[in-house]
């Protein structure tokens, strides 16, 4: 499965069988979890058959079966949340490919928290993954027009980027962003929302892979 192939078919899936990966599976995730910790400065973890980080009322928001996390943490900074996110995501379409679901949560049993965490550090967020009772239903998407400003004719790298994008998971499915295209410089912003910086970083990998990083460069942060 090619990543693209993984962003058309992936989508958020709570409910988990008992099925438990084989380890070649793990061991394939936990490298994906070292080089994006190499890369980025993060200290993200993966857990596995730790049922009671899911448990209790989360049962009540449809999460059952889930006892794989993956948990995005890193030092308290500016840009943490985004670049959680941005290699969250990387993650997620990495598990897509092994054959595995996952679901991006901001809630989760602290109190029985498997992962130790340092006093410095802080819990961005977690994903769950296993194998899904079902493989999930495509989101509704807004216009591209809506998520995207480009003065004249839209290059074909822009549109194959803003339908990744477009396929990219929000909180409650807000997509609240909007790329824009100036020169051979790409903008991406948040609009507002719960989640957003998260949301960005999530949104900004996916325009990467479809648009191709060698054709755009990213505008310098405000």
């Amino acid at each position: 499965m090619t990543i693209i192939e993984a962003i058309q078919k992936r989508h958020s899936v709570r409910r988990y069988t008992e099925q438990s990966a084989p380890g070649d599976v793990i061991a394939a995730l936990r490298a994906g979890v070292s080089e994006c910790n190499a890369e980025s400065g993060l200290n993200i973890r993966l857990v596995t058959d730790d049922p009671d980080t899911f448990n209790g009322f989360l049962s009540k928001i449809g999460f059952s079966g889930a006892k794989n996390y993956i948990v995005l943490v890193g030092k308290e900074g500016i840009g943490l949340d985004e670049k959680a996110g941005y290699y969250g995501e990387r993650l997620v379409l990495k598990a897509q490919q092994l054959g595995l679901n996952t679901c991006w949560s901001a809630m989760f049993n602290k109190k029985k928290f498997a992962a130790k965490i340092d006093d410095d550090e802080k819990i961005v967020i977690i994903i769950s993954f296993g194998y899904g009772v079902t493989q999930g239903v495509p989101r509704k998407s807004k216009p591209l027009e809506s998520l995207c400003k480009v003065s004249g004719d839209m290059p074909d790298w822009v549109r194959s980027g803003m339908e990744a994008a477009m396929l990219a998971p929000t909180a409650r499915n807000q997509q609240k962003f909007l790329f824009t295209l100036s020169g051979g410089t790409v903008k991406a912003e948040s609009t507002g929302g719960s989640l957003s910086k998260i949301d960005l970083g999530i949104v900004k990998y996916h325009f990467e892979v479809g648009a191709g990083i060698d054709n755009f460069k990213w505008a310098d942060p405000v």
